[in-house]
This record gives structure tokens, C-alpha cells and sequence, in this order.
């Protein structure tokens, strides 16, 4: 009985020690604001997020553990996406978030959408990918031009996404009159299957899961844009820039797809401490978080440090630069 009482006893003292192990290691709880669950923003935010976390009581880098920064716990919230990011992040509601390159130089300037409501408070971390303009229509459903829209039911994004911000400039650039529907990927896709669409917008990495599925079940078209309508757009947009979705991306499309695409970023507060931000850029660019985002999305081997200062328009987080400057890529 006595040596029963001894190693129970010796058993509580070591999870008593590993308890306090824990616990003596700060945990930093760090959200970062994704897109909907159906688009790219979500599965990369969460792989940034699984990158740059080490919660207490992981085992080190170096030994076959996370190479996040120690004690940090980073969550991918699903949200509308740009607007809805840079509005939550100048608010504090977010620590961190994506966003296309429009919202962030217009959020930082207080311009378009921003008018009246600068958000010049938010920094970035890196330049992530490009993001491509889908103009998705039914199978077998060819648009000639972008006017062919007037009058159909266009699914123009959800509100507070930097795509419907620029879906709008351009249909108000061609006089397009459409019935616009205010509609997240998941939403847009499923009653464009439903036959409630005729037609819908969105712009992220490629490829979505919500476009598999339906290409999967229903099928669709995508809309080739036309060299002039890509220069135009260019033009009134100068953060969207000629691309090209290639064929097979989407199972179901055999053709390549003159689009424009946008490039997305991470972005965070200037409040967030220095220290902490320096971490985060150092983990995003560890070798380790390398082969994370190679394997765990398509759009992941796009994000490279090479490009981690592409467009970007406005200053980056004191600690993102600090990182930049340690690698060289700042002079």
C-alpha cells in the first residue's frame, strides 16, 4: 500500500511539474481574420496560423516540433473577407487578417471605401499571392462582354470584401444595370447551381473549394476577359493587373482564362508589440513553414519572402521590417 501511495504520489508531482512548466510559459492568444470558409483566404489563414503557433508544452523547433513563436496560439477566423479585415483590425477585434492590396493601400489612405474612415493604423506583414477576378457563369453559359451582365442576377460578392468594392467599380465603368446579389463564395455558387444566379463574382487564390464542388456536381463556365476590358479595369483599378487562370485548375475548365488578379496581403496593428511581429515574419519565412504551405494548399507555393514586399503600398509592422532588414531584403 505504501509503495502504491508512493507512486501515486510521485505520478501527481510530475504532472504538478509539467503543469507549472506550462503555465510558466505565457500563452498569446492571436487572431487573424480569413475570408469564408469556402475561398482561399480561410485554408491559408490557417495555415499561416498553424505556422506561426508553438503553444506551451510543444515540443521545440529543433526537435522535430512547431517553429511557430513559443506560447503563441494563432486562430483563423472566418470573415467577409478585405473591408470586413481592415474594419476589425483598426478596431482591435482582430490581431491580424488578409487583404487584398486595394483595401489595404485605400483602408491606410482613407480612400474609396475608406472615405471619411481611414484605417492608417494598419501595417503589413507580407505580400502573400496573387488573387484572380472569377466571372462565374452556368455550364455551357459563354458571356460575349462584360455588358452581357445588364440585367442578369449577378452575385457581386459579400459585403465588406474588397472584391465587391471592385466588382462595383467595374460594372458601374461598363453602365452595367444588373440585379445584384450581396453573397459570399459558398452562397454565390450554390444558387448559381440552384439557377437563382445567372452569373457571380469573386476574386482569391485558385483554386476555391466551393468552385470543385460545383465543377464537381452542376459544372461551370468561367469568363474570359478581353484584352481591352483587362486594360480598362487596369485603368480604374490599378491594383488589378492582367493574369491568367491556366487551364486544368479547375477540373471541369479546359481552357486557359484571361483574367486580372490582385495581390493579397497579411496585415496587422501597429499596436501589436514589435517583438511579437518580428517572431511572426521570422516563423512565416522558417523552412519548416516552407514545406507546410507547399503542401497544404495550392495557392501555399505562391507565397514566397522573394515576393514579401510586392506592392506593397504602405509601411510595414515595425518588427515585420526589422525581420526584412535582418535578411537583407531592406537596406
Amino acid at each position: 500500500m505504501i509503495a502504491k501511495r508512493g507512486l501515486l504520489a510521485a505520478v501527481f508531482t510530475g504532472l504538478a511539474l509539467m503543469m507549472g512548466s506550462v503555465q510558466a510559459q505565457d500563452m498569446t492568444f492571436f487572431r487573424i481574420g480569413t475570408g469564408g470558409a469556402g475561398g482561399t483566404y480561410y485554408p491559408i489563414g490557417g495555415l499561416i496560423a498553424n505556422a506561426i503557433s508553438n503553444p506551451p508544452g510543444s515540443r521545440a523547433c529543433d526537435k522535430g516540433g512547431s517553429c511557430g513563436v513559443p506560447g503563441l496560439v494563432a486562430i483563423a477566423v472566418s470573415t467577409n473577407a478585405s473591408v470586413a479585415n481592415m474594419n476589425a483590425i483598426h478596431a482591435g477585434q482582430l490581431d491580424a487578417g488578409l487583404a487584398g492590396a486595394q483595401s489595404v493601400t485605400q483602408g491606410y489612405n482613407g480612400e474609396g471605401k475608406f472615405v471619411g474612415n481611414k484605417k492608417d493604423n494598419v501595417r503589413v506583414i507580407a505580400n502573400l499571392y496573387p488573387e484572380d477576378m472569377h466571372l462565374v457563369t452556368p455550364k455551357g453559359v459563354h458571356l460575349s462582354s462584360l455588358t452581357d451582365l445588364n440585367g442578369m442576377r449577378v452575385g457581386v460578392a459579400a459585403a465588406g470584401s474588397g472584391t465587391q468594392v471592385s466588382v462595383r467599380m467595374i460594372l458601374k465603368h461598363y453602365g452595367i444595370k444588373a440585379d445584384e446579389h450581396e453573397l459570399g463564395l459558398g452562397q454565390s455558387a450554390q444558387r448559381l447551381a440552384d439557377g437563382q444566379l445567372d452569373a457571380f463574382f469573386y476574386a482569391g487564390g485558385t483554386p476555391f473549394a466551393a468552385l470543385i464542388q460545383l465543377g464537381s456536381t452542376k459544372g461551370f463556365e468561367l469568363y474570359k476577359f478581353s484584352d481591352d476590358e483587362r486594360k480598362a479595369i487596369n485603368g480604374i483599378i490599378p491594383y488589378y493587373v492582367a493574369s491568367d487562370i491556366p487551364a486544368g485548375v479547375y477540373e471541369t475548365i479546359d481552357y486557359d482564362v484571361p483574367t486580372v488578379a490582385v495581390n493579397g496581403q497579411l496585415v496587422t496593428s501597429v499596436s501589436q508589440p514589435e517583438e511579437l511581429i518580428y517572431k511572426i515574419t521570422k516563423a512565416m519565412w522558417n523552412k519548416n513553414t516552407r514545406k507546410l504551405l507547399d503542401k497544404g494548399h495550392a495557392k501555399g507555393k505562391a507565397i514566397k519572402v522573394e515576393t514579401a514586399l510586392k506592392g506593397v503600398l504602405i509601411p510595414l509592422h515595425p518588427g515585420a521590417e526589422r525581420y526584412y532588414k535582418e535578411i537583407g531584403m531592406i537596406n
